[in-house]
């Protein structure tokens, strides 16, 4: 007991400077008691983790650190459907023959910066507008940040439903119909529900030909497609190892009930260890700075979190305009999307929010 209390004191102060660093405000004294309890688990859980050692990532006690996973899980893990086709479309890189060992379209300059969607399951929108935003800085040599609120506001006839989720391939049918998407500055991004601006969402500032799906529970298929462009990824986040992640490449344990939408912007090796770069829609204090390196090629044909299971993309060129456009990046695309993605979920849950992620 006596050691107890100093250790109390200490993990007290620690949730204090938690609470101050990420702007966390309770509505009573019994609701901050009670996050902190659920803090202090999560806290030991960090602490186990990383003393035990014996993995290449670490946790971290991050802006989710006051959340139970199921709470966690309740803002992404929330399914519309879940269907797959057997039927499986066109593949434009499906004859690339080599691609280069490392690729990261950041260097590129084909990413924005990481965003942040909030109280509000749009993780969908941002998977589809980081995919759409590499595919224009691709095609015409401009970076632009696109208007997730947009989608969120206008795509609403189908499965797309702004803050209670959606579908990725159906918000690119959306942008296809609608001849466009317009600018993060004409049409700003809000985290909640809005009607939809005709007059702002008339100013395209990216548009697209088309989209395809990347063959599914192929990591091989996947790293020809993110060798040459940014591609719109879902994983199954809804790990407290994920939750809390930090740093280092993500080996945890995941299963394929994917739940969220990110981007793939990249690929490499690190401690002889191979890796997905991805970027996450949480924002740039969660995970190295908004990104989370996931293990590549591993046994399992889904990929780890079930990377490899649904991943889809725009296009807009030619493929042998893709081949000179990539050629100087050491890839040989040479060539000229399955699955139904189910709905990248996020929903308000207890004052929290949901994610990510984009293409």
């Amino acid at each position: 007991m006596a050691r107890s209390a100093p250790h109390e004191a200490a993990m007290r102060l620690r949730h204090e400077q938690w609470m101050a660093r990420y702007g966390r405000v309770y509505g009573s004294a019994n609701e901050k008691e009670a996050r902190y309890q659920i803090f202090k688990d999560n806290a030991a859980l960090v602490d186990s983790f990383n003393v035990a050692g014996g993995k290449p990532y670490k946790l971290g006690t991050n802006q989710f650190a006051d959340l139970t996973n199921e709470e966690f899980r309740a803002t992404r893990n929330r399914f519309k459907g879940h269907m797959c086709s057997t039927q499986q479309g066109p593949f434009r890189y499906e004859n690339v023959t080599a691609v280069p060992t490392t690729m990261d379209w950041r260097k590129k300059g084909a990413v924005t910066p990481i965003k942040d969607q909030g109280q509000c399951g749009s993780c969908w929108a941002f998977s589809v507008v980081g995919a759409m935003e590499g595919i224009t800085q691709l095609s015409t040599g401009k970076l632009v940040s696109l208007s997730e609120q947009e989608l969120v506001d206008c795509d609403t006839k189908g499965e797309d439903q702004g803050c209670s989720g959606g579908l990725m391939d159906d918000a690119f049918k959306f942008i296809i119909a609608n001849k466009g998407l317009t600018t993060e500055a004409n049409y700003p991004y809000s985290a909640a529900d809005g009607s939809c601006s005709a007059s702002k969402g008339s100013n395209h500032a990216a548009t697209i030909n088309g989209y395809e799906d990347v063959p599914t529970n192929s990591e091989s298929a996947l790293l020809k497609a993110v060798a040459s462009q940014p591609i719109s990824v879902a994983i199954d986040a809804s790990d407290s190892s994920f939750q809390l992640y930090e740093s280092g490449i993500f080996t945890g344990e995941c299963g394929t009930e994917l739940d969220h939408g990110v981007t793939a912007v990249g690929y490499g090796e690190s401690g002889g260890m191979k890796y997905w770069l991805i970027k996450n829609s949480w924002g740039a204090q969660w995970g190295e700075e908004g990104y989370i390196r996931m293990q590549r090629d591993i046994p399992a044909k889904e990929g780890i979190c079930g990377i490899a299971m649904q991943a889809s993309y725009p296009h807009r060129l030619k493929s042998k305009l893709l081949l000179s456009m990539h050629a100087d990046s050491g890839g040989a695309v040479q060539a000229d999307g399955g699955c139904v993605q189910p709905p990248w979920m996020g929903r308000k849950n207890s004052g929290i929010w949901v994610i990510l992620n984009t293409h």
